[in-house]
């Protein structure tokens, strides 16, 4: 009766055996295809990355694809090693006695790296090549770095050297300059989705779709983060019967907040209920969530929002639910507005993160956020400051938009100064006013004019949506017939001027010139 194997974790069970099931790193594979087709190999490979992205994974893949002798035993170097040779098999188990693996946080010193010396001398005793994998190679000290310099620069033709690193910027630039580069990118979210729904389906695992969007998120672009999170979820469901990874267990698990609830303290937040906020903050904190991960949670909205207001691709991962909520939020808030967001809970998020007590900390910060949305604009308070006006203060009702241009050659200037200068230029030229009630126009335009597009810039402006309408109907002049009737004004009262009158009795032929500069000048 044969005994039972010993359970290997997912990271171990799904570590890549060949590149194609190496994910996420298509340019990198490319690059060493190339080479290897092209007999132009390097000596020395520098692999760098966050952690769980498949450094050292990668080095065990170009040895065996160094030293794979195909399954007649007659090929060469191939970027498709065929994992069933001796030299293939025996990579795959670690037990090759010429592919070296060496941690470097484990072993940091000259004598260490003496022992490397001392073996590149010899020829490998059954494989292609000598191959020496160095993880996390940064830990080296700065004597053992200096010893392995020169037989860096100038290894035998059968040595291949493999380093991997998390901190490429601790390894000395003499080193750098003696290998080739590889940099290993986070793996994409969804990405990482699909990569763990064929897993659940290998494992005979039922898992929601959102619970493997959460997985991803939380994996933050690492692969093996992304499985001992898998892992640890599948146990979860197994012990709370059933076997089925849910969303809710999930978060549960992690102490994430549900995204609904987040999303819920961010409309209380936008409609200035202090208490509901209070009463929400509350209520994630007796669930086990972090007040950081709230403060972090509603930071990934504001962004979220200002994405989907830029018009970027959806997210994937995103929900139906979620979705919808990100695009009513961008229709309805400005960019100002967004991004007067964005700082407040910033700065909240680096309070609650230092606070001694992060609860009051966030308590604070989310009721700072709701009494500054009513603070003015710094621009539109000079403004008023200038003209004399006086700032009244008001209770925190709602983040509220700013105040709609009062006239409309303010609202030209306002497109204006969100630099729409073409569309100013044309208001003022080629548009007559009807009607001004803001947020509704009327307008008599003298030439074809674009309200769809004049309505967006304004919306965007201030927060709210305009109507604005051309009619067939009494106008008054263009700002421009303005500008040109008080100029013929001007010169006429300067012409009727006695002294002015009496020189151009005595001189026919003079000209008025530089007139418009004296106009506010009194005779």
């Amino acid at each position: 009766m044969s005994s039972a194997q010993p359970y290997r974790v997912l990271a171990r069970k799904y570590r890549p055996q060949t590149f194609a099931e190496l994910i996420g790193q298509d340019a990198m594979v490319t690059t060493l295809g190339n080479a290897i087709k092209r007999d132009r190999l390097a000596h020395a490979f520098l692999l760098t990355g966050v952690r769980g992205v498949g450094k050292t994974s990668t080095a065990r893949l170009i040895a065996k694809a160094l030293n794979c002798v195909g399954p007649e035993g007659t090929g060469g170097p191939t970027i498709a090693p065929c994992g069933i040779c001796e030299p293939c098999a025996a990579i795959a188990e670690g037990r090759h006695i010429d592919v070296v693996e060496m941690d470097a946080a484990s072993n940091t010193g000259v004598d260490d790296v003496r022992e490397i010396i001392e073996g590149v001398r010899y020829s490998a005793v059954s494989a292609r090549y000598k191959v020496y994998i160095v993880d996390e190679v940064h830990m080296l000290s700065k004597n053992a770095f200096n010893a392995l310099l020169k037989t860096l620069e100038e290894p035998p033709p059968h040595v291949k050297f493999l380093f991997a690193t998390t901190e490429v910027n601790k390894v000395p630039v003499t080193v750098l300059s003696r290998c080739q580069r590889f940099d290993l990118r986070r793996i994409p979210s969804d990405t990482l989705g699909a990569h763990f729904a064929m897993i659940c389906d290998a494992e005979n695992v039922d898992a929601e779709p959102e619970a493997l969007a959460l997985i991803a998120r939380a994996a933050e672009g690492s692969v093996r983060d992304g499985l001992s999170i898998l892992d640890q979820a599948i146990a979860h469901a197994d012990l709370d019967g059933g076997g089925h990874v849910t969303a809710i267990q999930l978060r549960d698990m992690l102490g994430l907040s549900d995204r609904g609830a987040l999303r819920r303290v961010f409309g209380l937040l936008l409609t200035g209920d202090g208490q509901g906020v209070l009463a929400a903050l509350a209520e994630q904190h007796d669930l086990g969530v972090d007040p950081t991960a709230v403060l972090r949670g509603l930071l990934d909205i504001v962004h979220a929002t200002t994405i989907q207001k830029v018009g970027a691709p959806n997210d994937p991962a995103q929900s139906v639910e979620e979705r919808n909520a990100l695009n009513e939020w961008a229709s309805g808030l400005s960019f100002a507005l967004l991004h007067r967001l964005w700082q407040l809970l910033l700065k909240g998020h680096d309070e609650v993160a230092k606070a001694t007590d992060p609860r009051e900390a966030a308590d604070m910060a989310l009721l700072r956020v709701i009494h500054a949305s009513t603070l003015p604009d710094p621009a539109d308070l000079a403004r008023k400051l200038e003209g004399g006006a006086t700032v009244a203060s008001s209770q925190p009702t709602a983040f509220t938009a700013p105040a709609l241009p009062q006239t409309f050659e303010a609202m030209i200037l306002l497109v204006e100064k969100k630099g729409n200068f073409l569309i100013g230029q044309r208001l003022r030229d080629d548009v007559g006013l009807v009607r001004y009630d803001p947020p509704s126009v009327a307008i008599r335009p003298s030439r074809p004019f674009d309200t769809r597009e004049l309505g967006q810039v304004l919306k965007e402006a201030t927060g709210v949506a305009w109507q604005i309408t051309t009619e067939d109907a009494p106008a008054q002049l263009t700002i421009r017939e303005q500008e040109l009737a008080a100029e013929a004004a001007a010169r006429e009262a300067m012409l009727a001027q006695p002294v002015v009158r009496a020189a151009f009795e005595h001189f026919p032929e003079a000209e008025l010139i530089g007139w418009s500069e004296q106009r506010s000048v009194a005779p």
